[in-house]
């Protein structure tokens, strides 16, 4: 095929060039909003269900449509479809820009939809193999089973949705797709608060709550695209052969980029034959960590796909390395103190936000628990998000998948070992432990390819980073009253000690960098 010039770098035909932090500190933003707004759409289910068989059987009705999202909409088929989009908006003429829209967006479309039917179908067996310990309770079975047919349209939705998303992306419009989330949470939020009274079972409202969520984040988008003169038609064409790249690309990224996902349906599976709770308490724990993760680690990893995949077009070694190289600087940067800090600070924040209505003294003591496990992976959780797009922007997929099979491995080991001395804990700090492994064979293969070349001074950023952590950890230690005492707390005498903290934590962190020579410049760079 003859080479087209590529576009002019204008609205509608090749993305602008912007610099990685200010687009990073785009997407954090909003996804700081959209993690806060979850946090609040917690506290509510907190309140009116609690760590109950409903709260259980939302969470697993809403996990598996969840779980299946992360590896067709923006885990394995994002991974695929921006680099194809990327070297498109590139090197291809705009038609053929359309073209591949149009036939992705009807591929993906017929799939889901085949698949959702099925799904809605079967879904007292799908209930039976993610949560096999629903089993032995026939109610709490089919009361899943009943939400599950109407969370599981969320899936075809939501792909579309993350299918205009990775377009919009990939012309530079980060904020949109990043603010997408926030519906969810506020549909989950208004179900709560007036479906639920309705509802002779509560926790249906919820179910609700999420397919009206999946419709109105997949119009949301569809104005922007519009604007830039990209709204797909859909069409199947299986044989396009930018969706044959995308197919083969996507086969083997299923499995490699959603392991952590895996890893946490496993938890799930094996929590369900632990005693009732033992689901809702990871699913909270999971949520503390679920926000810092989301506005640094999965920011950082959104701008970034795009960036290297442009360099890797562009045949720029030098700087596809160095983009890598920032990357990781950015997540230790961010991420340490913030794991830290979960673990420090663990009952606290669970009783400030959850700890009201239906949730007991009890399950805020089992949540810690699990919580701090998972905090204690949360840097490798965040690492795999910016090192597997070295892969996949090379448009490597089996690399990853490969690293993916021995954490994976490795996390069923970890889960038999440890649930039975931990319970529900074990399983978190398995999935931990997986992630680190999972991490440290990405870099050290990419160091091994020449991909990722670290960069001079990470010896004096090593020293910054840790001394300001310990003694940031150090004032929270000494700082925070004993947990017990938060529970005798009002609301706002929790909140206003948690923001205390918080700022308290911060500043001492931030002052030892700044006193140690770090400054905000070190961190710029072009995309």
């Amino acid at each position: 095929m003859t080479a087209k010039k590529p576009p002019n770098a204008s609205p509608g035909t090749a993305p602008a060039r912007n610099g990685l932090m200010r687009s990073g500190l785009v997407v954090s933003a909003m996804t700081m909003l959209s993690r806060v707004m979850g946090l609040a759409r917690d506290v509510v289910i907190a309140t009116f269900l609690g760590a109950g068989s409903g709260a259980d059987a939302f969470f697993v009705a809403f996990k598996i449509p969840n779980f299946l999202r992360r590896l067709f909409a923006e885990g394995a088929f994002n991974q695929a479809f921006v680099p194809v989009l990327s070297e498109y908006s590139t090197q291809r003429s705009r038609e053929e820009i359309r073209e591949l829209l149009n036939a992705t967006a009807g591929s993906l479309t017929a799939v889901l939809a085949l698949i959702t039917a099925l799904a809605m179908l079967c879904a007292p067996w799908l209930v039976w193999v993610f949560a096999p310990g629903f089993g032995r309770d026939p109610e709490k079975l089919a009361m899943t089973a009943d939400m599950l047919r109407l969370t599981f349209p969320y899936l075809l939705l939501i792909s579309l949705t993350a299918f205009s998303g990775s377009v919009l992306n990939t012309w530079n419009r980060f904020a949109v797709p990043a603010f997408t989330p926030v519906l969810l949470n506020l549909s989950l939020i208004g179900a709560a608060l007036f479906l639920m009274p309705l509802m002779e079972e509560p926790a249906m409202a919820l179910a609700w709550g999420v397919l009206i969520a999946g419709a109105a984040q997949l119009v949301f988008q569809v104005p922007f695209l519009l604007r830039l003169g990209l709204m797909p038609t859909p069409w199947p064409n299986f044989a396009h052969e930018g969706v044959r790249r995308i197919l083969k690309l996507m086969g083997p990224a299923l499995f490699g980029v959603s392991v952590s996902q895996i890893n946490l349906l496993l938890d799930t599976i094996l929590a369900s034959l632990l005693v009732t709770g033992s689901v809702s308490w990871l699913y909270y724990s999971d949520r503390l960590v679920e926000l810092p993760l989301g506005v640094f680690g999965v920011a950082i990893g959104t701008v970034i796909l795009p960036a290297l995949s442009k360099r890797h077009a562009d045949q720029s070694k030098e700087h596809f390395a160095a983009m890598l190289d920032w990357a990781i600087r950015i997540v230790l940067l961010l991420g340490l103190p913030a794991a830290l800090a979960l673990a420090v600070l663990a009952e606290p924040l669970l009783i400030t936000l959850f700890h009201y209505g239906a949730m007991t003294d009890n399950d805020i003591q089992m949540a810690a628990m699990s919580l701090r496990a998972y905090a204690f992976g949360l840097v490798a959780f965040m690492l795999i998000k910016v090192l597997a797009p070295g892969f996949f922007a090379r448009q490597d997929t089996k690399t990853p998948v490969k690293v993916g099979i021995i954490a994976m491995v490795a996390n069923m080991v970890f889960n038999l070992l440890l649930i039975w001395p931990l319970a529900h804990a074990g399983l978190a700090l398995a999935t931990a432990l997986s992630a680190f492994l999972n991490a440290g064979l990405l870099g050290y293969l990419l160091h091994k390819q020449k991909v990722l070349v670290f960069q001079p001074g990470w010896q004096r950023y090593s020293v910054q980073l840790i001394g300001g952590s310990g003694l940031m950890c150090a004032a929270l230690y000494f700082v925070s009253p004993d947990w017990q005492a938060w529970l005798t707390f009002g609301l706002w005498q929790r909140v206003s000690w948690v923001s205390g903290l918080v700022a308290l934590g911060g500043a001492l962190y931030f002052a030892w960098l700044a006193a140690l020579g770090l400054r905000f410049r070190h961190f710029k760079m072009q995309s």
